[in-house]
């Protein structure tokens, strides 16, 4: 019995040892039925390419949420700094054409979604857009979705710290330097990233989904007794410049940018299968409460509706709005922090069993790497102060691509060979095709969009005690005058 169990032993540390190569990826694939209608097929042998391996007798397991703690990790990561840029993207664009983009955008976020799941089903080996890389480009593919990835995660923490310093400038007047509240900013961020596990993380994300709910409905109800502007708006706004118009659409689709993190997610599971009910009590919570805030601000807020939307109340109302909703400004920050920090890890001790360790080898790696994480989104954060420009930027250079272009294409190459196989099969080919195209126009047009407004100085000044706040009181004043 002792020999048996020794075996067994062995065997796990030697599954968790291995790091994921397009051999062996491809390898567990080969092992299993290629159909993917049939997942649990998929999931036969998937400990034998599991990242995390046999977590029997392992200090730290990996492997230990049910999907609802996925569901609420997707939920903090998602709903949080995208949804209070929605109600100013339907003042610029219009009220038909801005709920057309958060339906069609959500609807097709989800699919991609969708799809990263079931690519992970048959490729179980993969916990990461960088993993995927490898397994379809080999390492050069890894090397360019692992930077990718690692940058977009580090915008979205930077993301967070500049929100907190914003938010914390509209509660207080601005009493202190805006550079020292983004240090405390980063400093809680970084402490309550420590944890190395989701299922850790997942608890704090409730009160982050909460928070942003309930700031968001402050909001709502406040604006709906003030009336400041009520029922001027248009369904139609004609003639939208290009470059005016890219920013709220990029805005929209950094609401759906959490899909970077989907693999990592999908990878701390008990059960893969359990994915797709995450992602549907996700996208579903995402979608229908984007549209419905978007619409009930600005339709009483009017067309010079704030942008975070929680400024668009009385300065009473937006201090206790902006309290209410700084859970979710850390949280969520502190679950894409997790998120890139994690596969840094990984990576560093990749071939060796310390990440499952709790000695100071691994420990002192795990807080080094969040600290020089932080430290650069930190340095994000003062570099560009206006809160749209900065969720504009990641929306081009990050979102177009992990949410909307690059899914669909781990997708073509699952099915390879068998792209036109039916008729049925050859339309859904198909529509990867179109996705693909889509993403990749954003990412052009997005990226000239953001790039003519930086250029025009729409920044603001880096590394600045100067009132973030105010900077973007001073844009939506730009804005009426317009």
């Amino acid at each position: 019995m002792a020999t048996a169990m020794e075996r067994s032993s062995s065997s796990g540390e030697t599954s968790q040892q291995q790091p994921v190569t397009k051999k062996t990826a491809n390898a567990v694939l080969q092992q299993q039925d290629t159909n993917a209608s049939d997942p649990e097929r998929h999931l036969a042998s998937t400990t034998q390419g599991d990242v995390f391996g046999n977590e029997d007798g392992a200090q730290v397991h990996y492997k230990t949420c049910k999907w609802w703690h996925t569901g609420v990790l997707m939920l903090a990561e998602n709903v949080s700094l995208g949804v209070l840029a929605l109600p100013q993207a339907l003042a610029i664009l219009g009220l038909v054409p801005g709920l057309l983009c958060i339906f069609f955008l959500g609807i097709i976020a989800t699919y991609t979604g969708w799809i990263i799941g079931e690519f992970r089903l048959a490729y179980p080996a993969v916990q990461s857009f960088a993993d995927a890389g490898m397994v379809i480009a080999g390492p050069i593919g890894r090397e360019i979705m692992a930077v990718g990835q690692v940058l977009i995660l580090i915008f979205i923490m930077g993301a967070h710290v500049l929100s907190f310093s914003i938010a914390m400038n509209a509660i207080t007047g601005h009493a202190m330097c805006t550079i020292a509240w983004n240090v405390i900013g980063l400093s809680l961020c970084f402490g309550l990233g420590l944890p190395r596990t989701f299922k850790n993380v997942s608890y704090l994300s409730i009160f982050s989904c909460i928070s942003i709910i309930v700031s968001v409905l402050v909001t709502m109800i406040a604006i709906g007794i003030q009336k400041p502007d009520m029922g001027d708006i248009l369904a139609m706004r004609p003639h939208v410049p290009l470059i005016k118009g890219m920013g709220p659409v990029l805005n929209i689709i950094l609401a759906y940018t959490g899909h970077v993190a989907f693999f990592s997610f999908h990878a701390e599971l008990k059960n893969p299968q359990d994915f797709k009910k995450a992602l549907f009590l996700e996208q579903g919570i995402a979608v229908t409460f984007y549209m419905t805030i978007s619409v009930v601000i600005y339709y009483y807020a009017g067309p010079l509706v704030a942008s975070p939307a929680l400024g668009s109340a009385s300065p009473l109302v937006t201090k206790i709005a902006f309290g209410i909703a700084l859970p979710t400004i850390i949280v969520a920050g502190v679950v894409n922090g997790s998120v890139a920090c994690k596969y840094i890890y990984f990576r560093a001790w990749s071939g060796t069993n310390v990440a499952h360790e709790k000695t100071f080898k691994s420990l002192s790696s795990w807080y080094g790497i969040c600290a020089a994480a932080w430290f650069l989104s930190w340095v994000l954060a003062e570099s560009i102060p206006n809160f749209n420009l900065f969720l504009s930027l990641i929306g081009a250079l990050f979102g177009s691509m992990f949410s909307y272009a690059l899914p669909p294409v781990l997708c073509l190459y699952q099915h390879r060979g068998k792209w036109f196989s039916t008729k049925r099969k050859g339309a859904w080919m198909i529509l990867n095709f179109v996705v693909v195209v889509l993403g990749a126009a954003i990412f052009a047009l997005g990226m000239w969009a953001s790039g003519t407004e930086l250029n025009r100085g729409s920044g603001g000044a880096v590394f600045s005690c100067a009132n973030n706040w105010k900077l973007q009181s001073l844009v939506l004043a730009e804005g009426k005058g317009s």
